[in-house]
């Protein structure tokens, strides 16, 4: 796989400095049932790396220290940690929202049957990928049968009350452009999502996120080899909007890997782009139980462009 970090961190990006932590986002590990040509982490069923309990109990001893209000579960398919549902279950006891950034089609795995009827009774906020509303387009992005299982798994938690009105369960989708282009305006394609998902095949959600794709990992690897790298980046510059710089995500959002290492933002963890110390030492999670890196310089290169371009982009969604 083609790397792009040296083209990335050669191009400048404004300066930008952190604010007080409120989001802790955690990547569990990079075992996933899926690989998809847009993930930006390389997950797949070979991969090994996984979060450790202890680790995990460090995050839980953070959430107390820092006031931590919101904690989001990534991967891989973050349930594939075996003790995904240990932190889940710790962090709600503490009163934390929790968001499992879920692929769908693993609540139809053989031994997660249960996984939607947990994360109900938790009342964790499912943030659920579904690249498009049409099969084509999915099964080309994430795999041939991933849209039949992901419409399966969305009609299980609809039927749990997830994407329902006053039913406290919340479903949120995510899109991602299938190519080398910017997402359409969020709002407009929500509506569409909607229209279609419901007509098609009568399923309701809350809200839809669109997020730009990275020119990282397995996203940057092909637009290399397919000589859009340069293309594609020009069109993030052109695209770039200061406004957006006021609410990326970095600025109260910690990304941890699955070592327990501090990132400014998932993205930089997939370049090996870590906070460190004034010394250079990485910083680890159980630096946080004394410190939340207030007013620290946040590490940027090109690819921070994909979150001020156009609209913006985080993840949660559009910054404008």
């Amino acid at each position: 796989m083609l790397d792009t970090k040296d083209l990335l961190i050669a191009r400048e990006f404004p300066a930008i400095q952190r604010r007080p932590l409120d989001i802790l986002q955690v990547n569990l590990g990079y075992l996933c049932n899926l690989s998809c040509t847009h993930c930006h982490v390389n997950a797949g069923p070979r991969r090994t790396e996984l979060m450790d309990k202890e680790t995990i109990d460090i995050i839980l001893d953070v959430i107390k220290a820092r006031d931590v209000k919101t904690l989001d579960l990534t991967g891989g398919a973050p349930e594939m940690n075996p003790h995904f549902r240990y932190l889940v279950t710790e962090a709600r006891k503490l009163d934390v929202e929790v968001i499992d950034r879920c692929n769908i089609t693993i609540l139809m795995e053989p031994g997660y049957e249960d996984l939607a009827q947990f994360l109900a009774d938790q009342k964790v906020v499912v943030v659920a990928s579904l690249p498009c509303y049409t099969q084509e387009n999915v099964d080309a992005q994430r795999g041939k049968g991933v849209f039949d299982g992901s419409i399966a798994g969305l009609h299980k938690l609809n039927a749990l009350g997830y994407g329902k009105s006053d039913s406290g369960l919340e479903l949120n989708l995510v899109y991602n452009p299938g190519g080398a282009f910017l997402p359409p305006a969020q709002e407009k394609l929500k509506a569409d999502y909607q229209e279609r998902l419901k007509q098609d095949w009568d399923i309701d959600f809350n809200d839809l996120y669109t997020i730009t794709n990275m020119p990282i990992s397995r996203f940057g690897s092909m637009l290399i080899s397919k000589g859009q790298f340069n293309d594609y980046m020009q069109l993030l510059l052109d695209n770039h909007q200061d406004a957006n710089l006021e609410t990326v995500m970095c600025r109260n959002t910690i990304s941890v890997d699955y070592q327990g290492n501090l990132y400014d933002c998932d993205f930089n963890q997939m370049l090996d782009m870590p906070c460190e110390s004034d010394k250079g030492q990485r910083r680890h999670i159980a630096d946080l139980v004394n410190d939340d890196l207030d007013g620290e310089q946040i590490k940027v290169a090109g690819h921070c462009f994909g979150c001020t371009a156009g609209a913006g982009s985080s993840c949660g969604g559009a910054l404008s």
